[in-house]
Parts: C-alpha cells; sequence; structure tokens
C-alpha cells in the first residue's frame, strides 16, 4: 500500500494527463459518429460522403499510431506528447467551425493524425512513468479510454447534438484538453531531442506501413457500400494494401533492418503474442457491438440517437464502479483468471442477443449490457498487464504502439465485418419468410383483408387504397422479422468471436509477480 507514496508527484501528473488524452482521443470517435447525421446536414454533405467525415479521422489515426514510438524517441514525450495534444485540440476547434464538407473531412483527417499519438503515448507514459508494482493502477485507469469511451460516446454524443448542436461535440475536448496540457507541461521532464533518429530512420517502413493501412482503412470503411471487389476502386485499394503491409512486414523482420520502425519480434514473447490475439478480436467484438446495439434500436425501433444512447450507458456506467477495484484484484488473482472470466461474460451477453423479437428493445438489452459491462472492467486492465509484463523498457514505444493499433484495426474488420453480415443475412432471411407469405396462400389473403378492414375502420374509405396499405404494411413486416434475426445473428457471431479471445488467453503464461496471494 505503501508503493504509490514512492511515485513522484510529476510522474503522477504526467500520467494523468497522458490517460486523459487517450481518453479523449477514443471518445471523440464514437461521440462523432452519433452525430454524423446532423454534420452531414450542417455542411451540406451527401448521405454517401458523410461517411468521409469519420474515414478521414480513422484514416489519420491509424496511419499515425505505428509512427508514435520512433517519432517519440526522435523528438522526445514531452515534446511530441504536447505538440500533438495542443494540434488536436486546434483541430477540434476548427472541426466546429467549418461551413464546407471538404473542409471538415481535411481538418478531420488533421485531427485523427494529432489524435491518434494521445491512445498510445498514454499508454506508454504509465509504461514509463510509474514503476512496476503500481502499474496495475495505471493500466486500470487506461482501460477506461479503450472500453469505457466507446460505451459512453454515443449517449454523450447524442446529448450535446439534441441540446446544443453538433458544433459543440467538437468544443467538447477544449475544457479537458486545457487540463491535460497544464498537466504534461508541469510533469513530463524535458528531454534531448535525438534530431538524428529522424534521418536515420526506417523510411521505406514508414512508406510501406503509411500506403499499407491507409487503403485498409478505405477498403474497409467503403467496401460494404460499394460492394466489395464489385467495385475495382475497392479492388485496387486492396491490392495496394495487400503488397504495401507485405513490404511492410519483409523490411520490419529483415535482418540488415538495425533501425526497424516497430519490434516485431515482440510477436516471439508468448504473452504478448497472445494477449495480441485476444486484443484484436476484442477490438472486433468491442467497436461492433458499439456499432450493432444503437443500429438495432434506431433501424428496428426507431430509437432516436439520445435514446440508445441511454442504452449504451448501461455498458460504460458500471464499469466506473468495477474497473477501480482491478488493480486489487490483479494482486490476488492471478490476471489469467480476471482476463477469462471477462471474456466469458463478454461472450454470454453476446449470445444472450441471439434471439431478438419485437418486445426485444432497450430495457430488455439492460441484463445483457450489465453482464458486458463487467466483462469488459475485468478484462483490459489484466490483458495489458499480462502483455507488457516483463517488456524492456527500451521496446515500450513498440509495445504500445502494437497493442493499440491491433485493437483499433480490429476494431475497424469487426465493424467492416458485421455491415456486410447483416447486410447478407437480412437478405437471407428475407428469401426464406417471403415465399410463406405468397398473396395465394390463404393464410396470407385472410391477413390482408384483416389488415384491410383495419384501415378501413379507420377512416380510408377506398377500397383498393386500403388493400395497397396493407400490402405495404406486410411487407413492412417481413423486412422487420428478417431484421429481427439478421441482427441475433449478428450477435451470434460477435460471442463466436469472443470464443477466440478465450481460446488465446488459454494459452497465456502466468505473470510473476502479481497475481499471487499477498504479492505486490
Amino acid at each position: 500500500m505503501t508503493a504509490p507514496e514512492k511515485v513522484p508527484l510529476r510522474n503522477i501528473v504526467a500520467v494523468a494527463g497522458g490517460l486523459i488524452g487517450a481518453f479523449m482521443a477514443v471518445l471523440n470517435i464514437q461521440v462523432v459518429n452519433t452525430s454524423l447525421p446532423d454534420i452531414q446536414g450542417g455542411i451540406g454533405a451527401g448521405l454517401d460522403d458523410g461517411g468521409w467525415i469519420s474515414t478521414a479521422y480513422l484514416i489519420g489515426e491509424i496511419v499515425v499510431i505505428p509512427l508514435s514510438g520512433w517519432l517519440t524517441t526522435v523528438f522526445s514525450l514531452r515534446r511530441y506528447l504536447i505538440a500533438n495534444t495542443a494540434l488536436f485540440l486546434l483541430f477540434s476547434a476548427a472541426c466546429g467551425l467549418v461551413t464546407t464538407f471538404p473542409e471538415m473531412v481535411a481538418l478531420r483527417a488533421l485531427q485523427g493524425f494529432a489524435g491518434g499519438v494521445l491512445i498510445p503515448l498514454g499508454l506508454l507514459c504509465v509504461m514509463t512513468l510509474l514503476p512496476e508494482r503500481t502499474r496495475p493502477v495505471g493500466f486500470a485507469v487506461f482501460a477506461l479510454s479503450a472500453t469505457f469511451a466507446p460505451a459512453i460516446g454515443p449517449t454523450i454524443g447524442g446529448a450535446i447534438t439534441d441540446l446544443y448542436g453538433w458544433r459543440y461535440i467538437f468544443f467538447l475536448n477544449l475544457v479537458p484538453g486545457a487540463l491535460m496540457l497544464s498537466a504534461l507541461v508541469w510533469g513530463l521532464k524535458p528531454a534531448p531531442m535525438q534530431l538524428e533518429k529522424f534521418w536515420q530512420g526506417d523510411w521505406l517502413g514508414v512508406i510501406t506501413m503509411s500506403v499499407g493501412l491507409s487503403t485498409l482503412q478505405v477498403v474497409l470503411e467503403e467496401g460494404n457500400k460499394d460492394d466489395w471487389f464489385g467495385s475495382p476502386l475497392i479492388l485496387r485499394l486492396s491490392i495496394v494494401s495487400a503488397i504495401s503491409l507485405v513490404a511492410f512486414l519483409v523490411q520490419e523482420l529483415r535482418p540488415g533492418n538495425k533501425a526497424p520502425l516497430v519490434n516485431l519480434y515482440l510477436f516471439t514473447r508468448r504473452n504478448f503474442a497472445f494477449s495480441s490475439i485476444a486484443n484484436s478480436m476484442l477490438g472486433f467484438v468491442l467497436y461492433s457491438a458499439v456499432y450493432l446495439i444503437p443500429l438495432y434500436l434506431a433501424v428496428v425501433h426507431g430509437y432516436s440517437a439520445e435514446q440508445a444512447g441511454l442504452v449504451m450507458a448501461w455498458i460504460g456506467l458500471p464499469q466506473l464502479l468495477i474497473i477501480p477495484f482491478s488493480p486489487y484484484l490483479m494482486r490476488r488473482i492471478d490476471p489469467r483468471l480476471l482476463l477469462g472470466a471477462g471474456l466469458l461474460l463478454f461472450t454470454i451477453s453476446s449470445f444472450m442477443n441471439m434471439n431478438l423479437g419485437p418486445d426485444d428493445s432497450g430495457p430488455q438489452m439492460l441484463v445483457p449490457n450489465l453482464i458486458r459491462a463487467i466483462g469488459q472492467a475485468l478484462v483490459f486492465p489484466s490483458m495489458t498487464l499480462i502483455a507488457t509484463a516483463g517488456i524492456p523498457l527500451k521496446d515500450a514505444g513498440s509495445a504500445s504502439v502494437l497493442f493499440n493499433m491491433l485493437r483499433n484495426l480490429g476494431g475497424a474488420i469487426g465493424i467492416a465485418v458485421v455491415q456486410t453480415f447483416l447486410t447478407n443475412r437480412e437478405k437471407f432471411h428475407s428469401a426464406i419468410i417471403t415465399p410463406d407469405i405468397s398473396l395465394l396462400n390463404p393464410a396470407t389473403q385472410q391477413r390482408l383483408q384483416m389488415l384491410q378492414n383495419y384501415f378501413m375502420a379507420h377512416g380510408m374509405n377506398d377500397p383498393s387504397a386500403a388493400q395497397a396499405q396493407a400490402v405495404q404494411l406486410l411487407g413492412v413486416t417481413v423486412r422487420l422479422q428478417a431484421d429481427y434475426f439478421a441482427y441475433g445473428d449478428a450477435f451470434a457471431l460477435l460471442g463466436a468471436a469472443m470464443l477466440v479471445s478465450i481460446a488465446a488467453t488459454a494459452c497465456l503464461q502466468k505473470v510473476t509477480g502479481h497475481a499471487a496471494p499477498g504479492g505486490h
């Protein structure tokens, strides 16, 4: 209990500042996604163009995350983190003032390029500024950015947009950003720059990684809308991405590369490798669920963004009560058991949403959401502890970069997979249901007659118009039934994906010095 007192106050303040940044960067994505329809209307963007407001940010983020470790050694943690915090706040404010679609896309890309730095460097602050015995506390707070922020984002975004307008979701970052800047300026110690490492950097790795990940992000974001490889653009971008990423792997693993962009040999460490698999699948399921639940509530039950956000709050808020106890639990229980238990709860919550129907709206999702919240609170602190245990400080930057990049990449792949899966399963179930409601079927004819009589009894005098309305309503009913089945299948897919994480967890080795009873 005395260990935290040995940590210098400046380090604690700096870590707190870094963690605020990580939380803001992740929260920003979900808040903006919730408000996209309002933003599109405000700047005159078309329905097909609006997705680029999110895609631009994600491209900047996914490209800069792998660069962060290298650029931190070049400019120093203090300079690089403070500069990108200031830029993130500047571009956030600028996004709130734009009036045209091209301006918004350009500024969102710059905002993502600055904001993406805050996520891995928040974890790097925990790994380098806290002694090993107190890192579980830092990992627990960092978990709020990884799992709490995506869950609470739709709630905050919906509420601010409804109350004040979409521009204020960008100004939301300014107050905590000012606190973060103050904490970093006071808490981080100055360190000399090593500009020679910039010119000696792995530029082939930088170029191949940037091209590969940016084109992959576009493919994942736009693929379902453009019919995947049926689109020449998506096909070409996929080929470019595959070639670039293979070239990147070859370059990073080449024996003659003395200064690789990231140390991929960290994957030879058993716990880091299997934790990374579990982490990627966690990103797949976590971000897919954050996408899927509000979409289901909006499409099938007509929920507004604010109403869907209130449902999502029950995934986020309980974590505030549970995560503070995770350092205590990790000192007394094997982190592998905590991780496995959390993943199992997450899996159960997904399978609980398999059999959806007309009565399954927000209130019926309360119990699965609470179970998911408990699972998420147990998963991330223990997973981060297991993945980073024993990694030398010289590799902390690479470890943080890889760990965060894989979770984000898993999320991008997950959302793309779920979008396509939903589309295909809705078509599949519609094809199965439709033959059973043929107009030649007596039961169908009886149902249509009942609906026609209902409409005529409620003020519709024209029999042919009443019949047309009855047929239209029957078609809507079929579509809704297919949607129930399709969304249920999607939740089952998420449950199956979590089983992969559980299998990876079973391959982890025990982390010494943290989990034994009475350990420190």
